[in-house]
Order: C-alpha cells, then sequence, then structure tokens
C-alpha cells in the first residue's frame, strides 16, 4: 500500500524519548505507505552512532528514579529499543541521513554509524528532501 506521501522527519535531539518518539512515528509513516527519510542533525547524531545509541537517557533533566521508572515501563511494554527502530526502518526502505556538518563537528568517521545510515548532501538534501515532503516533522 503506498500512499505517495513522503514524510521528512529530522531528529535533532539525543534523549532517548524524542529519538524514540520520532523513530516510531516514522515507522508508523512507513508502514501506512508514506516514503520516510529521516535526518539525524545536531544532538539527534549520536541516535546513529554505533556506541553512543547505547547510552542515550530518557528524561536527562528529571531525577534518576523518574528516568529509571520511564525506563522499567518501556521494557514492561516490551518497546523496540533505538536499534531495532533503526533496523525495521532501514530494512523497510526509509532513508537514514546524519548530517556532514555534525559528523565533522564530533568527529565521527563513517563506520561509526549504524547500518543504513548515509550522510545527507548538502546541496540537495533541502530542495529534494524537505521543500519535496508532504509533510516535515521535527523531534
Amino acid at each position: 500500500m503506498s500512499s505517495g506521501k513522503q514524510a521528512s522527519i529530522m531528529i535533532m535531539h539525543d534523549e532517548l524519548c524524542q529519538v524514540f518518539n520520532g523513530l516510531m512515528t516514522a515507522l508508523s509513516l512507513q508502514r501506512a505507505g508514506a516514503g520516510v527519510t529521516i535526518f539525524f542533525g545536531s544532538r539527534g547524531i549520536n541516535a546513529v552512532h554505533k556506541e553512543k545509541i547505547q547510552h542515550l537517557v530518557c528524561l536527562p533533566d528529571q531525577p534518576e528514579e523518574e528516568q529509571k521508572k520511564v525506563m522499567a515501563r518501556m521494557e514492561e511494554m516490551n518497546l523496540p529499543m533505538p536499534e531495532e527502530l533503526l533496523l525495521m526502518l532501514h530494512m523497510e526502505g526509509a532513508r537514514l541521513l546524519a548530517c556532514p556538518l555534525n559528523k565533522s563537528v564530533f568527529e565521527f568517521r563513517d563506520d561509526d554509524f549504524v547500518e543504513g545510515v548515509k550522510l545527507a548532501d548538502p546541496a540537495t538534501y533541502y530542495t529534494e528532501v524537505v521543500l519535496a515532503a508532504d509533510m516535515n516533522l521535527v523531534f
């Protein structure tokens, strides 16, 4: 079922709940038939780094007991973690793009990224993805 709609999703934060919400939204849109492109910029680029993705924290501005409570609830609900969501999105055809500027700023190497992540082309990203999208969402 293809809706022909295009969705552009920007994940700009590395807070686990924001990343999770962005990825779940992307997966829902992908499975509803939209073409999905996810751009990881600013601190969001940490969500596609092979090591840093393991250390994303939910609600870092809240007390540690609140963080643990939310994480325990997510585990009880058997929710997929970002690594699993990224793999599903990649395998189901979503485009996963990392910001080349933030790659340089954070001194990431090409092989630091999880499977399926490519660098966005600054010359065409905004015109071919953002302006062409039927919806643009930011997390």
